[in-house]
């Protein structure tokens, strides 16, 4: 497999373009004090004292045997030989979990999904970095269920699976072309992991019928090195998050106290598979648009400021300018959480301009940033069934 971004697109830069509005690059701003008296995450987290540039290296995650994400049942035909529905695997460890379930016999994993494909939208979607969604948009396909299910999920209704429409391989290839035909900068694949066999044919096909946008595979960061691994020439640009520091946090919003190493051995994978980012031009455009490479996020959570200082520093320390970094304040508690009373308050101002500037004292010189009120309802869309 090779890419298909679209020959006649000129790769420019290696730097974060500058955009003027929502989620933003910033040059260095004014910084304040770095850990005057050394920090203790409440979680348990590792010290880092101040001035330090020691960042802890997380333990390497356990690997399997080979073929640890599972085998694909791939259904033939005698006229042509492919069936366009593959199927889930016959023992899924398509995700950490591991959860081992026979989702082609129906059964479901953890992350809820079963033997089927569901996608509860796929439509133009403008509220990414702004070199992922630029002016035309991204072809943002959501498909339904996760293997993370955070309890504060800003996506709730369709990781918990109470939205969307069981569609076959085909059909999403058929969607991927009708986005490239409303003018989509990429195809943007959320939460993709525990459909990845029906995923990968779908690209296939679609590519062998026109398909020439970057395909962004939109992830928790809970992945296998294997099932990233296996991406190699399917996906251009990785758009991951990185939630957690600390595996107290882990356990407690998302029952994923190994997250923190999952996600690094995963991104280490992402980052020699996509190179450093670069970018295009594309008519219409105000500014280039990402072509390749790695977005990492980092969405801030109440009352965890520390918690993010140290995962941003061990980004810095351990990723450079081989990732764009985006640190976000949209946080929106959608319910009431009873058992995590933490949780029902939005990100304070003060944290996330302390979260600002611990990154410039770093010497971080460009990553994405939002101001103004970015905890908005408007940032989730309506899982509808449009477009699919």
């Amino acid at each position: 497999m090779t890419s298909a971004i679209a020959a006649e697109s000129t790769i420019i830069t290696t730097s974060i373009p500058a955009a003027s509005a929502g989620i933003r690059p910033t040059s260095l701003r004014r910084t304040a004090a770095l850990f005057e008296n050394g920090d203790i995450n409440e979680f348990g987290g590792d010290r880092l004292l101040a001035g330090s540039s020691r960042i802890p290296e997380p333990p390497a995650i356990a690997r399997r045997a080979d073929g640890e994400f599972g085998s694909s049942v791939i259904a033939r035909q005698a006229d042509n030989g492919f069936d366009p529905s593959p199927r889930a695997p016959e023992r899924c460890m398509l995700c950490p979990r591991a959860c081992g379930a026979r989702r082609s016999s129906g059964e479901r994993g953890i992350c809820g999904a079963g033997d089927g494909l569901v996608v509860a939208r796929a439509a133009l979607h403008f509220w990414e970095e702004p070199p992922i969604s630029g002016n035309a948009g991204s072809g943002t396909v959501f498909f339904s269920h996760c293997p993370l299910r955070c309890v504060y999920c800003q996506n709730h209704e369709i990781a918990a699976g109470r939205a969307g429409k069981r569609i076959t391989a085909e059909r999403l290839a058929g969607i991927f072309l009708e986005l490239q035909d409303e003018g989509a900068l990429n195809i943007n694949l959320v939460t993709p992991t525990h459909y990845l066999p029906q995923i990968k044919y779908a690209i296939d096909a679609a590519r062998e019928r026109g398909l020439a946008l970057p395909i962004v595979y939109n992830t928790s960061g809970y992945e296998t090195v294997a099932a990233v691994r296996s991406l190699a020439g399917y996906v251009d640009v990785y758009l991951t998050d990185f939630k957690y520091w600390s595996s107290g946090a882990a356990r407690a919003y998302s029952h994923a106290p190994e997250y923190r190493d999952a996600a690094a051995s995963a991104l280490d994978e992402m980052v020699a598979q996509a190179g450093a980012p670069e970018y295009r031009e594309v008519a219409g455009e105000d500014g280039p648009v990402l072509a390749s490479g790695v977005v990492v996020r980092h969405m801030m959570l109440p009352g965890l400021l520390d918690d993010s200082r140290h995962l941003v520093a061990f980004l810095a320390e351990r990723y450079g300018t081989s990732i764009a970094l985006s640190l976000m304040n949209q946080y929106t508690p959608l319910r009431t959480f009873p058992d995590h009373p933490e949780l029902n308050e939005r990100v304070g101002d003060a944290d996330y301009e302390a979260l600002l500037d611990f990154a410039d004292e770093l010497g971080i010189e460009e990553y994405f940033w939002q101001e103004g009120e970015a905890a908005l309802e408007s940032f989730v869309p309506a899982f509808d069934g449009s477009g699919v």
